[in-house]
């Protein structure tokens, strides 16, 4: 279990809006001498004696000179985010009044507020654990509905409880079968080994659906590249423009017009995608357009999905059937897709592929291009994105989670041996640490700078 650190019982100030000009900035303080300091600022009331959870308007001014005028919010511990006590001042957002300010606050014996030195406060206070707390990170940075409920519900403590549920057990049983060692020459058993046996394998089970939900959860994290490869001509960037619903790439009857892959972003239902626009894959004797078409295998090899689009006029099967083996020789997910069906007729064009999971659209006429963008979340998802199950996006997690699959595997294989309980517990013991790694109940103090240097200052 972690323990109290040091360091950790000043008062510390940041902003916590956005740098730049607005309407509003918000500068918070948390600390035991937060009011205090405030309170030298702050001559319209005695913030001392006001209640936790109150707001208040007033002037703010150092050395009898005005600094502006402000709304103060109090949080007095521990009914606080940090646990500690928190003052929230709203000034006008401009950067010289809240610099004055800041200036004011440091003088008055605050100091600056280390990136997400508030979060860290909040956890070692107990607020939060540290799944939670790594949770509120996410949840800033979520730019997507899917990545915003994720956080939403390890923030409410999804997470945290399947571990925590977990963990217990294990303390309980690892407790019997210590006991039992103490009374080894007895010959008994405090710890009921079936029910062991069947928490074992339940617990296995949970593991390893979470270790599988890393997967789709570094999709809603992360977003999914997406390769559009195909001839040159094929219509690779007129896709690109109608899936952005704007002209971002050139669009040109002239083969080999697009020489560099593009890169754009698009949300579906939730999920980023970042679209690359690659060159035209075919021979050639020019170097740079050469260089184009080693880029565009290279984004085939390293995309989660690839679109391999080609001209239902002027494409045949045999070519086809060819070119879709190099297209799996590099990735294993791609979607077929047939273009310019509107000149050649969806009925004729799937006779002419016959055999082939082609999806036929008209990028120029956005034919079909609704159907290719479920096709998409269906191709990294599979249904799967259910918000109120546990979903796994922090690769600290995922490494933790199969050290304790890795040690639950132990731990069946000496029950199916029957292993002396002082090895058994041993194994236990190795589960419950990497449990506790993960909720921070087991952590040091440079493994939570690490963890919190990533966040933004204010918060």
């Amino acid at each position: 279990m972690l323990g109290k650190l040091t360091g950790w019982d000043d008062t510390i100030v940041a902003l916590a809006t956005p740098h730049g000009i607005g309407a509003i900035g918000i500068i918070r303080l948390s600390g035991s001498k937060a009011i205090e300091i405030v309170n030298q600022l702050f001559p319209a009331k005695d913030l001392n004696k006001q209640n936790s959870h109150t707001i208040h308007v007033g002037f703010l001014k150092e050395d009898g000179k005005t600094l502006d005028e402000v709304v103060v919010s109090l949080y007095k511990n521990p009914r606080s985010y940090t646990g500690e006590d928190v003052v929230e001042i709203s000034c006008h957002g401009s950067p010289y009044i809240q610099e004055q300010v800041m200036n004011a606050i440091v003088a008055k014996g605050a100091r600056l507020a280390k990136p997400g030195e508030f979060t860290q406060r909040a956890f070692l206070k107990g607020k939060l654990d540290l799944t939670q707390a790594e949770a509120v990170a996410d949840l800033i940075a979520s730019n997507t509905e899917a990545s915003r409920n994720t956080a939403l519900h390890n923030i409410r403590g999804g997470f945290s409880t399947v571990l925590q549920e977990l963990r217990e057990q294990l303390i309980q049983f690892s407790a019997l079968i210590e006991l039992e060692l103490d009374f080894s020459e007895e010959d008994v058993e405090f710890a009921d080994r079936t029910k062991f046996y069947k928490l074992i394998h339940e617990s296995q089970k949970i593991t390893d659906d979470l270790l599988q939900s890393f997967q789709l959860g570094n999709v809603i994290k992360n977003g999914v590249n997406v390769a559009i490869v195909g001839k040159p001509n094929a219509g690779k960037s007129t896709l690109l423009n109608t899936l952005l619903n704007e002209n971002r790439a050139i669009v040109s009857e002239i083969a080999g017009t697009t020489r560099d892959t593009i890169e754009e972003v698009i949300n579906i239902d939730g999920i980023l995608f970042r679209l690359i626009d690659t060159a035209g894959i075919r021979e050639s004797t020019d170097v740079i357009e050469l260089i184009g078409v080693e880029r565009s295998l290279e984004k085939m090899s390293t995309a989660d999905v690839v679109l391999y689009l080609f001209d239902v006029k002027e494409e045949s099967l045999p070519l086809l059937q060819a070119a879709l083996a190099l297209v799996k020789e590099q990735n294993s997910r791609y979607l077929l897709i047939g273009n310019k069906v509107d000149q050649l007729g969806e009925e004729v064009a799937r006779q002419k592929f016959t055999g082939e999971d082609v999806l036929f659209i008209s990028a120029k006429e956005h034919l079909h291009i609704n159907l290719l963008k479920q096709r998409l979340v269906d191709k990294v998802i599979a249904g799967q994105v259910n918000t109120e199950n546990t979903i796994v996006t922090n690769a600290r997690h995922y490494e933790a989670l199969k050290e304790v699959a890795s040690s639950l595997a132990d731990i069946s294989k000496g029950l199916d041996e029957r292993i002396s309980g002082d090895l058994l517990s041993l194994d236990i013991r190795r589960c419950l640490h990497y449990l506790g790694e993960i909720t921070g109940e087991i952590t040091n103090e440079d493994r939570l700078d690490y963890i919190f240097s990533k966040f933004c200052i204010g918060k």
